[in-house]
């Protein structure tokens, strides 16, 4: 099935307020599945395999940085030059499936496909105690951030989330989507994404360093419209992102994770103010 391609689409809707119903047009953000497989040379057999590694729902656009951002936070893609290529797939000698991509490894570059199956199952889950959680992001063997004199002024936290804001054109139109996105130490929006799903804006602004060759980003700030979840820390820590700022706040969870990797974690950066909960250090406090 081919996605529509744009963002949002319109709807017809009846506005009340104060008590009075107009019919009107309105904008709602696009909302279609993505399946993401992977194909690789399996070094037993010197065959080729694919596999479907995750399905997500996504805003259409900006699919392949998708992919290849969700990849790298699972461990797929150690480097960016592992990947091959992305291409959409097609069904025999059918049409291209617009809503399922194909992430192609070098040859000699392979992974552990049960290790993705289960992480993506238990990160979406509620069964997994905290504990595991943290051994398990540990175990795909994430390097500690390092603490190299990379800084930014703390005065400058409190407006990236209005400088975010102000490029969201979709939000703009729907009022229906997440957005991240990736600024230098002066505070200059260096990428930005919106999906429906946040975790999906997160993949595609580091999809877009990947399929870059810019991997890790040492001197980059993520930030975030919403909260800050464990697996929007885990994905910055894949990514060498060394600060991490939201507009909301972060989970226990999140703070642990951000602790254990040296990474600078951010909430509620609003109002003209902010909260630090780890790596105070690179911004001076």
């Amino acid at each position: 099935m081919k996605p529509t391609g744009a963002p949002s689409r319109p709807v017809r809707v009846r506005r009340v307020r104060n008590g009075e119903v107009r019919r009107e047009r309105d904008a709602v953000a696009t909302e279609e599945p993505l399946e993401v497989r992977v194909a690789w040379i399996d070094p037993a057999t010197g065959e080729r395999r694919a596999e479907a590694v995750a399905v997500t729902m996504r805003t259409p656009g900006h699919d392949y940085e998708l992919a290849a951002g969700f990849l790298s936070g699972e461990g797929v893609l150690a480097r960016p030059e592992h990947l091959h290529e992305i291409t959409y797939c097609r069904s025999g000698r059918g049409p291209q499936e617009y809503n399922v991509v194909e992430a192609r490894l070098h040859p000699g570059v392979s992974f552990d496909l049960e290790r993705v199956r289960r992480n993506v199952y238990t990160t979406s889950s509620c069964g997994v105690c905290g504990k595991a959680s943290l051994d398990a992001v540990e175990a795909l063997g994430y390097p500690i951030l390092d603490d190299d004199g990379w800084s930014m002024d703390p005065d400058l936290i409190p407006g990236l989330p209005d400088r975010l804001m102000a490029e969201q054109g979709v939000f703009q139109r729907t009022g229906g989507l997440h957005a991240a996105g990736l600024f230098d130490a002066t505070g200059t929006l260096d990428v930005l994404r919106e999906d429906v799903g946040r975790h999906n804006a997160v993949d595609k602004v580091v999809g877009r360093r990947v399929l870059d060759g810019r991997l890790p980003a040492p001197d980059r700030v993520l930030v975030v419209s919403g909260r800050a979840s464990f697996e929007l820390v885990q994905k910055a820590v894949a990514a060498g992102i060394p600060m991490l700022v939201a507009v909301g706040a972060p989970s226990s969870l999140a703070v642990d994770l951000a602790e254990r990797f040296g990474l600078t974690l951010v909430g509620f950066a609003r109002d003209g103010g902010f909260n630090v909960y780890s790596g105070a250090a690179r911004l001076g406090l």
